[in-house]
């Protein structure tokens, strides 16, 4: 009897205020400057992810395996910055920077879920590379658009229910204390430490997410191109390594634009004590610089995506040509 009546006092324990204050940047002049960055990032990332969706809907030839790994990165990355910068305008430009605690819930979510599916595309990115130089001749048996769409559901179902269940996990937190987030959104770490009660499953959830999402992606990726790198070394001319390697820039260079910033953040915070506002600068510049990138890096180094831009803008200036010329 005694112990029902100890865990019925430790449910009724529970606290869940009705609102967070979203604390930010503090004690430098000027921040608001630094969220207008924010939002220009997301305005070239909504536009630049907006067309990269477009033409690889509209353009049947660019209907395989490899691009269709592409638009779901750039909607990923959309996603990502759609739950994320719009709610860092609101709280800091307009100076609301309370938010209820299922919104703030609700930001947790769809941040870190769009964050583990830009993780988790780019794996699979490298494991077509992988496949298409190591195994040329298997390639279109093994990499096709069935098993690259199950590939995806799969991911999409996997991750959701990762990131739920330690979402959902927060709510068994009570906050007594404070509730103030030492962070520019409702970040899961900075969150959790707020509770006055048990955190310990929030504290390894949060690990297993690190170790899902950043590190064993990180740790495939190089395996990847290991095999890759011993593949091209039994290239006999110089002239096919580097005609194989070209079709791996475009990777490569989203993969150090994702993961270097992400990356440099966790070990800087592991090895030194990093200030709240550098924390938030460096993390936020890791979300959100990113997806501004990754179509600019897949328009610039991609034939394919190049000679369709370039037919569509000639296409449209003939007319006006012909007009000028009447």
């Amino acid at each position: 009897m005694s112990s029902v009546n100890a865990s019925f006092s430790q449910n009724i324990s529970i606290v869940h205020p009705e609102y967070f204050f979203i604390i930010g940047l503090t004690g430098i002049p000027y921040s608001g400057y630094y969220y207008i960055f924010l939002f220009i990032t997301y305005f070239i990332t909504v536009i630049g992810n907006s067309i990269v969706l477009l033409i690889l809907a509209l353009h049947r030839s660019l209907h395989s395996p490899k691009y269709i790994g592409v638009f779901n990165l750039a909607l990923a990355d959309i996603g990502e910055t759609n739950a994320l910068i719009p709610n860092m305008m609101k709280n800091f430009l307009l100076d609301s920077q309370y938010i209820s605690f299922n919104a703030c819930l609700a930001t947790m979510f769809f941040v870190h879920f769009f964050s583990t599916m830009q993780s988790y595309t780019l794996v699979v990115l490298a494991y077509d590379r992988f496949i298409a130089i190591c195994l040329p001749l298997r390639y279109h048996a093994i990499v096709n658009n069935t098993s690259v769409v199950l590939v995806f559901s799969a991911i999409w179902a996997f991750n959701s229910s990762v990131v739920a269940l330690m979402v959902s996990l927060i709510t068994r937190l009570s906050f007594c204390k404070s509730n103030m987030i030492q962070s520019y959104f409702c970040d899961h770490g900075p969150m959790y430490r707020l509770a006055c009660n048990d955190n310990s499953i929030n504290k390894i959830m949060g690990i297993l997410y690190t170790v899902l999402y950043l590190i064993a992606p990180l740790i495939i990726i190089v395996l990847s191109y290991l095999g890759i790198f011993l593949a091209l070394s039994k290239i006999t001319t110089w002239q096919g390594r580097l005609k194989a390697l070209k079709t791996c820039v475009s990777h490569l260079l989203l993969v150090g634009v994702y993961f270097l910033p992400i990356s440099c953040s966790y070990i800087a915070a592991w090895l030194v004590s990093l200030t709240p506002n550098a924390r938030i600068i460096s993390t936020s510049l890791a979300y959100a610089v990113p997806a501004m990138l990754n179509p600019i890096i897949y328009v610039l180094n991609t034939a394919e995506i190049k000679d369709i831009i370039q037919k569509v803008v000639k296409n449209r200036s003939e007319p006006i040509r012909e007009n000028n010329s009447k």
